[in-house]
């Protein structure tokens, strides 16, 4: 005990107030949550499900036990000692303005800014070198500011707007139609719009996505099995929008819609999963046109990106897990006819194009690193960037002779530049105004290998002359699905961390994209268990080289990443300190039985598929596989609005997690009002989110919290 006195004998000297650690908050008892009959049989299997019940989020007994838990969590938070002082904390670092890199319709630049602390951020536009002015202000939406900008989309000339609204972080939208020049709103708002873009067709309308809007009652958990892409003419009631595609004739789960650039060709995607897709196109300017195929399976993903007159450019991974991008004539779009420009290589490929040019976006290792080609395939330029990290933009009208990125790292704060296209020059646009010293902090990246052997990159940021001596606390981060693809990314909330000495580390599992469609499909189905065994992997790296210890380890993800979490403190309880699963998948043998969770099937298999995949699913599903143990500290988070992954996924797994904790450690669950999966929340509710969750993780470590 005597050098931990000496410590912070010191660190009072040093540092000015600390907060001393409440050893004994006092946890109040769980809610006494009932326990229900319901037994469903896979296979000749009877699996109980006891917490049936709270799957009815509308339902008096749900709210009841919602509330109660409510009241546990923020009894315990309260608690403790400094939980408001990280809270001022993190609301100082958020308060300088954020911009995101302009983007030109008609004759103004837009881009959207936020002082600071402003609920949600304010889209402005500029003409010429004019005062900005603000264009749309989403803090006007609602007087809590949990109604959020959820898009917009800009007819060819500039001259109307589409924008959809997000009430409370549903993905279920409004869309409202304006004209530009004086924001007067035309027609009717549109409503139960969900996963759609607005591609406009001239200034007469535009084509739009929806699904048929669940029976009264189940509109957040309700299935929402077959999208519709509709066509919305203006000033028309929208009970009379043509249907385009899907429906009875042609039933797909997700279905897209976008116009080339010079409004020729309206493209549509169609999947039944989160991977692989048909794609079709119709010639606009030959009225009465079909709708044509190009790709008729899902086995691969494509995506038209431009066209030269009736050549397209197609961006896929037909025959090339790393992607490419190939070119083909619209009268014989045939995949047999496509002719590769820029090749496949080792490095996974994204495109975009801007004033004429293809920009081909390469992941190295989970980094960025970008080259300039004309039409032809030449490669004009290899684009420097300011240092390892991840570049996100290269993208404008043809007829644009510069375009804008933003450029970031885990110790680079976000910074826009501005790019020449024809020097193949950047300069900077806008720096960021976080209060952060790069200096002090640095980056690595390691490969560690997991339980197989499989080598796996993983990004490791801390201050500067830390000592790795097994003490300090740590954050393990990662996802691990859906070929989704953790690049790095600075964080304002993670300086809290790091300027306590802290570790942040981000793995990329198996399951994402950082190496392609092999990388994903290695964490699918029957292979699921790799993403688990690489997390796992990862933990016991950091604690290996003394970057951290089991006592100070905490692990976090979210959606997927929350799966990942809850089958991680399921399979081994004894890994870490704290737990932080956030709005997971935990149920996965009924998440096909929620809003579009039947399409996540590609990667997850379903408990239907074969007894193989239901005994392999039920093993590792959190909510099944919790048994009587002594579990690391808790915070399940979810919201109320979560119509994506519905809270009760993690209503049920908080439940049973209470009833099966054998050790000392607390287990909260933290639901969120009026939010939903993640996007549209409000600056406050971020930031009082990350408080707890700093909060709760030092606690919870008996760490000395250093303000």
């Amino acid at each position: 005990m005597q050098p931990k006195i000496l410590y912070f004998a010191a660190a009072v000297l040093l540092s000015g107030p600390v907060y001393a650690q409440k050893m004994n908050i006092k946890t109040l008892p769980y809610p006494l949550t009932a326990k229900g009959t319901v037994t469903d049989t896979y296979f000749g299997t009877a699996v109980p499900d006891p917490y049936r019940w709270l799957e009815d989020d509308q339902s008096a007994e749900t709210k009841a036990w919602v509330q109660q838990e409510n009241k546990v969590t923020q009894n315990y938070l309260l608690q403790i000692p400094f939980r408001e002082a990280i809270r001022q904390k993190l609301e100082k670092l958020w308060n300088y303005e954020k911009y995101s890199a302009p983007f030109k319709e008609g004759k103004y630049m837009y881009f959207y800014k936020n002082n600071g602390l402003q609920s949600q951020s304010v889209l402005y536009r500029q003409l010429d070198q004019n005062e900005p002015e603000v264009f749309l202000d989403p803090n006007t939406f609602s007087a809590d500011g949990t109604t959020s900008l959820g898009g917009i989309n800009f007819s060819k000339d500039g001259s109307l707007a589409a924008y959809q609204i997000s009430e409370g972080g549903s993905d279920w939208r409004k869309v409202i139609v304006i004209k530009t020049a004086d924001k007067s709103i035309i027609g009717d708002t549109l409503t139960d719009v969900k996963f759609s873009g607005l591609a406009w067709k001239g200034n007469e309308g535009f084509y739009y996505s929806s699904y048929d809007k669940p029976k009264q009652g189940s509109q957040l958990a309700g299935l929402t099995q077959y999208h519709k892409l509709f066509y919305h003419k203006l000033n028309s009631p929208q009970n009379t929008d043509q249907l385009v595609f899907g429906g009875e004739k042609t039933p797909r789960r997700y279905i897209g819609a976008y116009l080339t650039e010079d409004e020729h060709f309206l493209v549509v995607t169609a999947a039944n999963s989160t991977t692989g897709n048909e794609l079709y196109f119709q010639d606009l300017t030959k009225p009465g046109s079909g709708i044509v195929n190009i790709v008729n399976n899902f086995d691969s993903q494509q995506q038209v990106i431009d066209n030269a007159g009736s050549k397209f450019y197609i961006f896929t991974n037909l025959k090339a897990p790393n992607f490419k991008l190939v070119t083909v004539d619209a009268a014989n779009p045939d995949s047999k006819n496509w002719k590769d420009l820029i090749p496949e290589t080792q490095n996974v490929l994204d495109v975009s194009t801007g004033g004429g040019k293809i920009f081909a976006k390469y992941l190295k290792d989970a980094t960025s690193f970008i080259q300039q080609y004309n039409y032809e395939g030449k490669m004009e330029h290899n684009i420097q960037l300011p240092s390892v990290g991840s570049a996100d933009g290269f993208s404008a009208k043809k007829e644009e002779k510069e375009t804008y990125y933003t450029f970031t790292s885990y110790v680079y704060p976000p910074t826009i530049f501005k790019y020449d296209l024809t020097t193949g020059k950047s300069e900077v646009y806008k720096k960021s105004g976080v209060s952060f010293d790069p200096e002090k902090y640095e980056s690595k990246q390691v490969f560690y290998p997991s339980k197989d052997g499989t080598k796996i990159p993983m990004i490791i940021t801390y201050k500067k002359g830390t000592v790795f001596n097994g003490k300090n606390p740590a954050l393990l981060y990662a996802y691990g699905g859906f070929g989704v693809s953790l690049t790095p990314a600075f964080s304002t909330s993670n300086l809290i961390l790091l300027e306590q000495g802290g570790i942040y580390a981000v793995p990329n599992l198996r399951g994402g994209g950082e190496y392609g469609e092999n990388w994903h499909l290695a964490g699918t189905k029957l292979k699921k268990q790799n993403v688990f065994d690489d997390f796992i992997a990862a933990a016991e790296y950091l604690i290996q080289h003394k970057y951290t210890s089991k006592d100070f380890l905490a692990i976090s993800g979210g959606s997927n990443g929350g799966l990942l979490v809850g089958a991680t403190m399921t399979q081994r309880p004894d890994l870490c300190k704290v737990a932080f699963p956030a709005v997971g998948v935990m149920d996965m043998l009924r998440y096909i039985k929620f809003t579009a969770g039947a399409g996540w099937a590609y990667d997850y298999g379903t408990a239907e598929d074969s007894k193989e995949m239901f005994d392999y699913l039920y093993k590792y599903s959190p909510y099944h596989a919790l048994k009587p143990a002594d579990y690391p500290a808790t915070m399940v988070t979810t919201a109320d609005h979560d119509d994506r992954v519905v809270p009760a996924h993690s209503f049920k797994f908080a439940a049973r997690l209470q009833e099966v904790q054998q050790g000392k450690a607390p287990v909260l669950i933290r639901i969120e009002t009026k939010a939903g999966h993640g996007a549209g929340r409000s600056t406050a509710q971020v930031i009082n989110q990350e408080a707890d969750k700093w909060a709760f993780m030092f606690q919870n470590m008996n760490w000395i919290w250093k303000p």
